[in-house]
């Protein structure tokens, strides 16, 4: 069993930069990859990025390649995603999740959640 907590969400202004956080505790393989989606309000979840949990990989969606930076703070078993240059339409509930196998860019692969952290990103 995998638990995941996010942390680190809040209301900023367009252009800012933010960083959420995924703490995660249980039995983790090098292989698995925690990942992070976003779900925009009324929309569906969508894949961000993600990371190996030896972090020997990471996975970007095109809308966060440039501006996003997903790592892992080995010590606190945490995993970090550096947003810069924020955008509104960046604005959503953001959830870390992990993924045991398959695409790490498809939501139904992920097997653990956490409960989400909320990003408000305005104009």
């Amino acid at each position: 069993q995998v638990h995941l907590v996010e942390s680190g969400g809040g209301s900023v202004q367009a252009g800012d930069s933010l960083r959420v956080s995924c703490v995660v505790s249980g039995r983790m393989f090098s292989y698995f990859v925690v990942g992070w989606f976003r779900q925009p309000p009324g929309k569906d979840r969508e894949f961000v990025a993600g990371i190996r949990w030896d972090a020997e990989s990471t996975y970007y969606s095109d809308s966060a390649k440039d501006r996003f930076t997903v790592s892992r703070e080995d010590a606190k078993s945490t995993v970090h995603l550096q947003m810069d240059s924020l955008k509104p339409e960046d604005t959503g509930l953001y959830f870390c999740a992990v993924r045991r196998s398959g695409s790490p860019s498809f939501s139904r692969n992920y097997d653990y959640w956490g409960q989400g952290t909320q990003v408000t990103v305005s104009s």
